[in-house]
């Protein structure tokens, strides 16, 4: 049986392509950390997703988020234009699963849109609710 589970942080922002087939594939890796002996020593693992994953994974995980990963192991052999043989071995993930909530982007791109909301207002730009109904007040009293 291959299969493989691992919770880590992203140590980069996914990178989405799209190939030739019209496949999305997306790419990032994790690192975990194992205790053994009172030390801590990280591993660094590489992860790809496929098609509608790959596309939820580029929109919602950033650098630094926790996730929890399951999947398959695969190993992978090329060779270069100078016959150089290569190998990369990486997690072909089936799920991902967010645990830290919210990418830090995303509070960011929040608190722009709070802060242009209450520029448009002390503009007059957009008017609230609550100053439509105090000018209805006002216009009653006059």
């Amino acid at each position: 049986m291959n299969r493989v589970m691992l919770t880590g942080r992203l140590t980069r922002d996914p990178e989405l392509r799209s190939l030739a087939n019209g496949k999305s594939v997306t790419q990032f890796s994790i690192a975990t950390h194992d205790y053994r002996g009172g030390a801590e020593k990280a591993e660094y693992h590489n992860v790809v997703t496929w098609d509608r994953l790959a596309e939820i994974c580029s929109q919602y995980l950033g650098k630094g988020q926790l996730v929890a990963v399951e999947g398959r192991i695969q190993t992978r052999q090329w060779e270069d234009d100078k016959k150089v043989r290569h190998w990369k071995t990486e997690i072909v993930a089936g799920s991902v699963e967010m645990l830290s909530g919210r990418r830090k982007k995303d509070y960011a791109a929040e608190s722009a849109a709070d802060a242009l909301e209450a520029q448009a207002e002390a503009l007059g730009v957009a008017p609230d609710a609550d100053d439509e109904g105090a000018e209805q007040e006002a216009v009653a009293i006059a």
